[in-house]
């Protein structure tokens, strides 16, 4: 449920918000405002309907700025808004429809941008006050890509600082809310990203995700979103883990309410479905046969319990795919501890100097101060910090710090060598992995083992991730699609644990009912159309169930 509307302040370039949580108004579902009937179109019927004259650019731009003016203020998700703009560059798109020029996928479709992706004239933050002086000189090529098809970007929304947690929270713009229970959050680091989508005040963004940054934030919020293949759509920001680590790559990925806009998103992104730069052709989704399809399934990774509820939106995506004709196998992935080691491994061997660097003298975030403190010590005193932080009652936190020591440069070619051999073992094990030692096509299992959780537990709940990260450390393509919602004797949470992380699960779960819950759908890399096909007859059927997290707008 939504957050009752209240009016923003007026907009400007860059909206700075306390650091610390607004009130959590009551939860209640917004009443019918003007322009509603816009608003909660999707991607594909508005280009439609501005195509085809039934409506103007202008009034598809005005109703969703309307509607961030809306809600914006419980929200807090439009960190920089070019409102003005916007609705000067929807009078030209009108204008060009009415002279009969050639128009783009998404002409005249209003969208909007996470914050650490270049636009033009603006400032990408990262959530850091060292960074709100510089303006990028031109468009991230993703972001320029959607504007070359006409679409027109009407703001930047929030992020996680330095896009290191999976919570929307920093001391340049302060915290973003989920629109179904502005206690929790909606995730990071693309939060913000995926709380203006749900909530109707965009119909399609492009978000970055190098450990589930896209994925989570989906899930929470009741949303379709894909990862591409690595490699693909390359995320160059620098105000993240050091720019020389590629080993895994961060990628722009896309998010929207529906699977088919995700699809269009993705399309247009790519430079078209055959774009000029070879090795980059995407399949067609429409031309993917389900039927006989191997689909390997887990529930529960071994590194972190999943609750009632996400394993049971597993079971019903693949009874989905079954009824499709796929062919479905209990399945675990291999070596989940080893992956995740190398995560960290890698996006850490500098021990924080980069990130440290990028800071320079800016407010740290309670999460970030947190990670600074760990990293960086030598690596003889792991065992020691290790130690410490089990005593504490972090687990977690110790997981992390483990594989988050400084290495040297021949230390690190070792782990890149050793991330090379773990991709190889994983895809012999998929080569195998189906019934009757079949190959698999594609995997489903949890994007998050617990629902959109509580503000302020992203650092106890780190290791969260390992259902979405493993993805990123593989290069695989994922998406995730909302399936169902929390029902209420899955939300009176899992036995109450001595630890801060088994702490902070139990408070996810608990109240919990209501709450959107996705699946989520990996296949080899560069099959981004099977992840799309599988999520388009998992959505198909899921909708027509009571129990589908419709998004406000519905």
């Amino acid at each position: 449920m939504m957050p009752t509307p209240t009016k923003t302040p007026p907009s400007s370039t860059i909206m700075r918000a306390d650091a610390a949580a607004p009130p959590a108004p009551t939860p209640a579902r917004p009443p019918a405002t003007a322009g509603a009937e816009i608003w909660g179109m999707t991607a594909h019927a508005l280009a439609d309907s501005i195509a085809s004259g039934r409506l103007s650019s202008e009034e598809a731009v005005r109703a969703h700025i309307d509607r961030i003016e809306a809600l914006d203020a419980s929200l807090n998700a439009a960190c920089v808004r070019r409102f003005e703009a916007a609705l000067s560059e929807a009078r030209r798109a009108d204008e060009a429809r009415r002279r009969g020029e050639p128009l783009g996928r998404l002409h005249g479709v209003p969208f909007t941008i996470k914050e650490s992706l270049d636009l033009e004239g603006t400032a990408s933050t990262y959530g850091m006050a060292s960074r709100t002086g510089a303006r990028a000189p031109r468009d991230d090529r993703h972001v320029a890509r959607l504007r070359q098809a006409g679409a027109i970007p009407i703001a930047k929304t929030n992020v996680a600082q330095l896009l290191l947690y999976f919570e929307s929270d920093n001391p340049v713009f302060g915290r973003t809310t989920n629109p179904w229970n502005p206690a929790r959050t909606p995730g990071g680091s693309s939060g913000g990203e995926a709380a203006l989508i749900a909530s109707g005040g965009s119909p399609l963004g492009l978000g970055t995700d190098l450990g589930g940054s896209v994925r989570i934030p989906a899930a929470f919020c009741g949303l379709a979103a894909l990862k591409p293949t690595a490699g693909r759509f390359p995320d160059t920001g620098r105000g993240s883990v050091p720019f020389g680590q590629r080993a895994i790559e961060s990628q722009v990925g896309v998010l929207a309410r529906t699977t088919a806009d995700v699809a269009l998103g993705i399309e247009v992104a790519n430079g078209g479905r055959a774009p000029e730069a070879p090795g980059f052709a995407l399949g067609d989704p429409a031309g993917v046969d389900l039927s006989g399809l191997r689909v390997g399934c887990y529930e529960d990774d071994g590194i972190f319990a999943a609750g009632p509820a996400a394993r049971r939106a597993v079971r019903e995506a693949a009874a989905a795919l079954q009824r499709r004709g796929a062919r479905l196998t209990p399945w675990r992935p291999y070596e989940v501890e080893s992956g995740l080691g190398l995560f960290f491994s890698l996006l850490f061997a500098d021990g924080f100097a980069g990130a440290k660097r990028s800071l320079g003298k800016s407010r740290k975030s309670p999460i970030i101060a947190d990670m600074a403190a760990g990293a960086g010590a030598p690596p003889a005193l792991s065992p020691l910090i290790q130690l410490m932080l089990r005593l504490q009652g972090r687990p977690g936190i110790a997981v992390v710090s483990r594989n988050q020591v400084p290495r040297t440069t021949d230390a690190y070619w070792q782990l890149v060598e050793r991330l090379d051999d773990y991709r190889q073992r994983f895809a012999a094990a998929l080569d195998t992995g189906g019934e009757g030692g079949a190959a698999l096509d594609i995997i489903l299992c949890p994007p998050s083992p617990v629902p959109a959780f509580r503000h302020g537990d992203a650092l106890e709940l780190a290791t969260l991730g390992s259902y979405t990260a493993l993805w990123n450390v593989l290069g695989y393509p994922a998406g995730v699609v909302p399936v169902t919602r929390v029902r209420d004797h899955e939300a009176t949470g899992r036995a109450s644990g001595r630890d801060k992380m088994g702490r902070a699960a139990r408070a996810a779960e608990v109240g919990s009912a209501g709450l959107p819950i996705g699946a989520q759908v990996v296949a080899r890399p560069w099959r981004e159309h099977v992840v799309l096909a599988a999520m388009a007859a998992i959505e198909a059927e899921a909708s027509t169930g009571p129990e589908f997290p419709r998004c406000p707008t519905g």
